[in-house]
């Protein structure tokens, strides 16, 4: 609700007259949007504290910075942009490479009920109908995500409508994958940097819950991130237990599988390196009174 300026500390009997004529100290604009951030999560989604990171962070996309954020999974990565967003005039587009994580995070939004937060998706799973009533959706202001893939965007056709919509903030999930995987994985990560250039350029805040220095380096100059503000958070996971067992036969390995899941009632994972040993070892599992 003001300027912020640098400006010189007041004399000897100076007075004040400075925030008398609207001028406001950057740390009372810094409680400002705290406040504002903390009010919209608690009324849009019910959570009464933000964490240090993730304010921090917000702050940065409210002040229409580029931002880079490494936190782990389970941090609130995605409110970083989601809660501005829900303040920043105009739509935010959403790009991430899985469609599943895609549709949770689509469903979360739109189960909240509210317009501010309405999300739509464009990709391969949704017909041509059915991707331009999405694009109608943000245009007549319906919706405030749009949630896409990096192909899609990669469409000239896309772009222009993408372009049209003036978007106010590009959000990259999975940002590692223009580093890590890139290359291998999703060539049109790679392209992201003049993709996000293409659609008018808006602020773009780049999330992963895995960088290294390295990484986050290159996710910075691909992205083409200018002077982001960098967000690392701890990596430490308390909840998890990490431990190494030699199995020098595959009878002692399976007879230490059926020990650990007999001692731990919870559900769990088992990863194998083929699908073939995923299906067949499921059906060991199974047979030896573990559904799996």
């Amino acid at each position: 609700g003001g300027c912020v300026r640098d400006r010189p500390a007041p004399g000897p009997g100076a007075g004040f007259a400075g925030d008398q004529l609207g001028y406001v100290r950057p740390s009372m604009t810094l409680t400002r949007q705290s406040t504002t951030l903390r009010r919209a999560a608690r009324s849009l989604f019910g959570w009464t504290t933000l964490r240090p990171h993730q304010l921090a962070a917000m702050r940065a996309v409210m002040k229409r910075r580029d931002a880079l954020v490494v936190l782990p999974t389970g941090a609130g990565k995605s409110a970083i942009y989601q809660i501005p967003a829900s303040l920043i005039p105009g739509p935010t587009v959403v790009v991430s490479p899985l469609l599943a994580l895609q549709q949770d995070q689509i469903a979360a939004l739109n189960e909240r009920q509210r317009p501010e937060l309405r999300a739509v998706r464009i990709s391969s799973h949704e017909s041509p109908a059915q991707q331009s009533e999405a694009i109608e959706e943000i245009r007549a202001g319906r919706a405030e995500f749009l949630f896409i893939t990096p192909e899609q965007l990669s469409n000239p056709e896309r772009m222009a409508e993408v372009r049209a919509l003036k978007p106010a903030l590009v959000a990259v999930d999975e940002a590692h994958c223009i580093s890590a995987w890139g290359h291998d994985f999703r060539p049109d990560y790679l392209a992201l940097g003049h993709l996000v250039e293409e659609i008018g350029r808006p602020p773009v805040v780049a999330l992963t819950a895995t960088a290294s220095p390295p990484v986050r380096e290159d996710i910075v100059s691909r992205l083409r991130l200018r002077d982001p503000e960098v967000v690392v958070s701890g990596l430490d996971r308390p909840n998890l237990f990490l431990e190494v067992a030699h199995c020098p036969t595959e009878d002692y390995r399976w007879r230490r599988l059926v020990a650990l899941l007999r001692s731990d009632e919870r559900p769990g994972i088992v990863y194998v390196p083929t699908r073939r040993a995923a299906e067949d070892l499921a059906a060991r599992l199974t047979d030896a009174g573990f559904p799996s």
